[in-house]
C-alpha cells in the first residue's frame, strides 16, 4: 500500500503512482531534461521536501516510469501464449497486446518512446526496448520459415513496419474517445493480417 504525503495546505496530497502521474506528464511536455524539480513542485502543489517521501530523485522518477512501460510490454512477450504454441497465434498474442499496452499507459510509452539516451536510466530502457523488438523480429523469422509470412517480406522490415504501426498509436490514440483498445487492437492485426500473410495462414 502506498504512503500517503501531506501536502500544502489546500492542496490534495498523493500517493506514488498518482504524483508519478502528473511527472510523467510533465516529462512529456516539456521534456525529461528541461522539467527541474522546481516545476514537478509546482505542478504538484507541493514542496520539494515533500516529492522525496517517494522519490529520492528525478532521476529515480525516469526509471520507475520507464520500468512500468517496459514491464507492461515484456510481460506480454513474455506470457506463454508469446512462447509457445503456433507462430502465427503468438504473434496475434504479441501484437494485440501491445496495442492494449499502448492504449492503458499511452503517457508512460510516450516517454519511453522519445528518449534520446542522454543518461544511464534511458540508454538501459534503450537496451530493453530493443529487446523486445528483436523478440518479435524473431517471431517474424520463424513464421517465414513455416511459410506463413509472405515470402517477398524481410523478417526485419516486418517488424519494423509493425512496431512503427504501433508506436504510432500514442501520438493520436486518445483514451476518452469512441475506441476501446480492443477495437483498436483488431484493427491492427487486420492491417498485419492483410499486409504480411501468405494466403490462407495469418
Amino acid at each position: 500500500m502506498s504512503q500517503q504525503i501531506v501536502a500544502r495546505r489546500g492542496r490534495p496530497g498523493y500517493d506514488r503512482d498518482s504524483m508519478l502521474e502528473v511527472v510523467v506528464a510533465a516529462f512529456n511536455e516539456r521534456g525529461y531534461d528541461a522539467t527541474s524539480l522546481g516545476v514537478l513542485a509546482e505542478r504538484l502543489g507541493l514542496s520539494k521536501s515533500a516529492i522525496y517521501h517517494h522519490f529520492a530523485s528525478k532521476e529515480q522518477m525516469l526509471e520507475v516510469a520507464l520500468s512500468k512501460a517496459l514491464d507492461a510490454l515484456e510481460a506480454v512477450f513474455d506470457a506463454p501464449e508469446a512462447t509457445t504454441g503456433p507462430v502465427v497465434s503468438r504473434i496475434r498474442f504479441v501484437i494485440r497486446g501491445a496495442v492494449i499496452v499502448l492504449c492503458e499507459h499511452k503517457p508512460f510509452v510516450t516517454l519511453l518512446l522519445r528518449l534520446r539516451g542522454n543518461t544511464a536510466i534511458e540508454l538501459e530502457a534503450m537496451r530493453r526496448r530493443r529487446e523486445i523488438d528483436r523478440k518479435l523480429g524473431l517471431l517474424f523469422e520463424a513464421s517465414r520459415d513455416e511459410g506463413t509470412l509472405r515470402a517477398d517480406m524481410d523478417p526485419r522490415i516486418a517488424e519494423r513496419l509493425t512496431f512503427g504501426m504501433v508506436n504510432s498509436i500514442v501520438e493520436w490514440y486518445r483514451p476518452d474517445g469512441p475506441i476501446t483498445p480492443e477495437q483498436l487492437a483488431d484493427s491492427v492485426l487486420e492491417l498485419v493480417r492483410t499486409g504480411l500473410r501468405e494466403p490462407a495462414s495469418l
